[in-house]
């Protein structure tokens, strides 16, 4: 029998050193995870960061806001409650001053257009200056506007008394004016109250002054 040996071609001989590194590296291959494990296993990794990022919430900011209106209502009911306790003891205090039993009190008012403008009212009971009060423009103005000015407040005992006011200012045509007037009255038990009126008086085309006393 004729044996015939088997020949690799030499196109087909492949080194053997490269063969054995192909065996080698194989279980390298087999070793390695596949593509979309180790994807899979690296993305919880990579988006942890942004999980921790949270927003802050807008409702401290909305609380702040309720909180401070509340306080502004407050301030505002302090302030009232303040007025108020100041009035009242505004009156307390008048009533210790000047008890209703000797009490006297003078008001004036004015009812004057072209005939005289008043800067001064001079007040003296029982030949005594009680008040020499000078008048601003905005306060004549009030007065023209029809207000009562209480213009003194004392203490006087019960009897006779007498009470001259002289009043300075303008008068027809700008020029200087100086005018009083006089009252006597009784002093009984109770509070007095006079009044001082200033008014025009078309007639005589000048002012009037007269005193009035509130029985």
């Amino acid at each position: 029998m004729l044996h015939i040996p088997f020949v690799i071609p030499a196109a087909t001989r492949v080194p053997g050193f490269l063969l054995g590194l192909a065996l080698a590296a194989t279980p390298l291959a087999l070793a390695a995870p596949p593509a979309g494990q180790g994807a899979a296993a690296a993305a919880p990794t990579a988006s942890a960061p942004s999980a921790a990022v949270t927003p802050p919430p807008a409702a401290p900011e909305a609380a702040g806001e309720v909180d401070t209106r509340g306080l502004d209502t407050e301030v505002q009911g302090l302030k009232k409650d303040a007025v108020d306790l100041n009035k009242d003891l505004f009156i307390l205090e008048e009533e210790l001053l000047f008890p209703a039993n000797t009490q006297v009190a003078v008001f004036l008012s004015m009812d004057v257009g072209d005939f005289f403008a008043l800067d001064a009212v001079q007040l003296r009971i029982d030949d005594k200056e009680v008040i020499n009060y000078l008048y601003t423009p905005r306060e004549v103005q009030a007065l023209l506007k029809g207000g009562v000015q209480r213009l003194y407040v004392g203490n006087l005992k019960v009897g006779r008394h007498e009470l001259v006011a002289y009043f300075n200012g303008q008068g027809p045509n700008a020029r200087p004016y100086k005018r009083g007037a006089s009252i006597r009255f009784e002093k009984g038990v109770g509070a007095k109250y006079l009044e001082l009126k200033i008014n025009d008086r078309q007639q005589k085309l000048q002012p009037e002054f007269v005193i009035k006393d509130w029985e």
